[in-house]
């Protein structure tokens, strides 16, 4: 038996060795390691690719975010309104520019932002929506799209883990004002290092932070704000670009990876399986489920020691499962000046005790994927 790794990336190099290594050679060969023709290229490709006017590359995905608040003038004083239930570079991003996080509850179907609580949690501060695509699967960009328009208000899609996801057949990062991307190497479009993007169709926001990622300057050495320096490598971008090229067909794989796993799944109890909207398309970054505690549990035990014990069980035999996110960011030591309770989110609360990724990449076959039901089966007995 063979153990099976959450993501394997060295299997996903191996196919595209050749390409990698000629595109790589080629920066190499031209001096340029900073910006440049195979930069300015990518970002095309991207925005091509996403179905936007532009796209705007920058070191991360967390400086996509950072860049994305500050082309919009989002700062000091006011708010944003975000999901508890993702990694807390989405609500760091709207700290570090010195506005406020304001939580909503999470749809448990999805474990999406609640679009029916968006409403309530509008203020007077409040300047944008910042959704996420969690574990690929798109947000209801309709619906939030009708309530950010009521108020005037603006909306940032973080699209971290949903490269290529869409909704009502448009890619989402081309829905609302602006997209945020990571191309961190566990991403659908994974670079070999950090790597990030925004998309737009606003040609004043796309110039807005080009300027803010070249230390604020439109022209060498004139600088009009306090910018950051925010570059993709020339190296990376060559290897996302080769790496674009496949991502439709390893979307289509993983879809494939998960609807095996509702297959084998389906009739076991004692689980939630993720749920997709028909209007949106999943590109299933990870697929996700919920462990349920049996009805018969101590009650005196942790919460999450069920789900956790199940993890642990299933890693006696070689499947190494994650979990995301085990504290919601509205309980996180960072953000109790808040002043969030146990109990204000109660969807995400409950989601954070239950959550497991299995396994899940492009190269995933159905035997790995028996192995790994077989042990999720044994662990729940």
């Amino acid at each position: 038996m063979n153990n099976i790794p959450p993501i394997d990336l060295a299997q996903q190099y191996k196919t595209i060795e050749e390409e990698i290594s000629a595109a790589v050679l080629n920066v190499l060969a031209s001096g340029r390691y900073i910006g440049g023709n195979i930069v300015e290229s990518f970002e095309q490709k991207f925005a091509a690719y996403i179905g936007v006017s532009h796209a705007v590359s920058c070191n991360s995905g967390s400086d996509a975010l950072y860049l994305a608040l500050r082309a919009l003038s989002i700062g000091a004083g006011d708010e944003v309104i975000t999901t508890p239930f993702t990694f807390i570079a989405t609500a760091e991003a709207i700290s570090t520019v010195g506005a406020t996080p304001v939580f909503v509850d999470i749809d448990a179907q999805t474990f999406n932002l609640d679009i029916n609580q968006v409403s309530s949690a509008i203020t007077g501060k409040t300047k944008a929506i910042l959704p996420v695509h969690l574990f690929g699967q798109p947000v209801d960009m309709t619906s939030l799209m009708a309530v950010a328009q009521k108020h005037n208000l603006a909306v940032i899609e973080d699209c971290a883990q949903a490269t290529g996801a869409a909704w009502e057949e448009r890619k989402i990062g081309s829905i609302s004002h602006i997209g945020c991307f990571s191309f961190f190497p566990t991403k659908n479009l994974g670079a070999f290092g950090d790597g990030g993007a925004i998309t737009t169709n606003d040609r004043q926001i796309a110039a807005t932070v080009r300027m803010l990622k070249e230390h604020g300057s439109r022209s060498r050495y004139y600088h009009e704000e306090i910018g950051v320096n925010s570059r993709l490598d020339a190296l990376q971008a060559a290897i996302l670009q080769v790496k674009l090229g496949h991502l439709e067909t390893w979307n289509i794989q993983r879809s494939q990876v998960a609807a095996r796993y509702q297959n084998l799944l389906t009739p076991l109890p004692g689980i939630v399986l993720p749920q997709s909207l028909p209007s949106g398309k999943s590109v299933w970054n990870q697929y996700t489920i919920r462990i349920l505690a049996p009805e018969n549990q101590d009650k005196t035990s942790e919460p999450n020691s069920w789900r956790d014990q199940v993890r642990t069980k299933m890693q006696q035999q070689g499947i190494t499962s994650m979990v995301y996110y085990p504290i919601p960011l509205h309980l996180q030591p960072v953000y109790q000046n808040l002043g969030y309770q146990p109990g204000s989110f109660p969807v995400a609360e409950q989601v954070c005790q239950e959550v497991l990724s299995l396994p899940m990449f492009p190269e995933l076959t159905q035997e790995q994927q028996e192995q790994v039901v077989y042990a999720l089966k044994d662990a729940l007995v």
